[in-house]
């Protein structure tokens, strides 16, 4: 009577001796997602900030233009009335005519408009799973950073010193949270900016996170600052 062995199983330290480099991170990917794929790694990013940047670029573009045409309604027009002037205390048209939105010299929807043509356009190319140099990723990361400085900059004008809000200008709040928070997460996911382990496993793990608890403090900020006009407007 022949008795059959059965072979025996790989142990689980020969399987990984024969993986590739790059199956081996591959498989560390999956493990851990805070780590980078090799798309990432030779400059690519995830769909989901291909999207994110895409659509994010196109709402604010759309935001700029508004701007931009409202500032020249009122050009023409000192007195118009314009359609996103929904009461006092929300509207664009309290903010359009004040040094604030044209720090920068020309309007800020302008400038606005190109830097948000210009994000969309990065987006589409990430969308299409396109590479960029690591040098591209620093440039997008300092005008993403610049974008961030001058939301909250014009965050703390608009609840300190204007005292109003601006719908269109909230859109750009809205947009430029996220992308800023996700682009930083990718980027030093990737390895295109030093940062520590522990910073980058929660700048990638919990990049949604951060970006609802900024929402929220804004939101706070906005109750708080206007609570007394919130009662008389409702």
């Amino acid at each position: 009577m022949s008795i059959r062995r059965t072979p025996s199983r790989p142990s689980g330290r020969s399987e990984l001796e024969r993986l590739s480099d790059d199956e081996l991170d591959r498989e560390l990917a999956v493990l851990d997602r805070s780590r980078p794929s090799e798309h990432q790694r030779e400059g690519g990013a995830p769909r989901e900030l291909g999207w994110l940047l895409t659509v994010g670029g196109l709402l604010g573009l759309w935001a700029a233009v508004e701007l931009v045409l409202s500032e020249i309604t009122v050009a023409g027009n000192p007195h118009a009335s314009l359609a996103c002037d929904f009461n006092p205390l929300v509207g664009c048209g309290t903010f359009i005519t004040t040094w604030q939105a044209h720090v920068l010299g020309p309007p800020n929807a302008v400038v606005g408009t190109a830097a948000f043509g210009a994000l969309t356009a990065v987006g589409l190319v990430l969308l299409a799973r396109g590479r960029v140099a690591r040098w591209f990723w620093r440039v997008l990361l300092a005008g993403v950073s610049l974008g961030m400085v001058w939301v909250l900059w014009f965050q703390f004008q608009a609840l300190f010193v204007i005292r109003g809000l601006c719908p269109f200008c909230l859109v750009v709040w809205t947009v430029v949270i996220p992308v800023f928070v996700h682009t930083w997460a990718r980027a030093v996911q990737a390895g295109h900016v030093p940062a520590g382990e522990r910073l980058r496993r929660a700048l990638v793990l919990d990049r949604w996170v951060i970006v609802a608890v900024w929402y929220a403090l804004v939101v706070l900020a906005v109750v708080v600052v206007f609570w007394d006009r919130w009662l008389l407007l409702f």
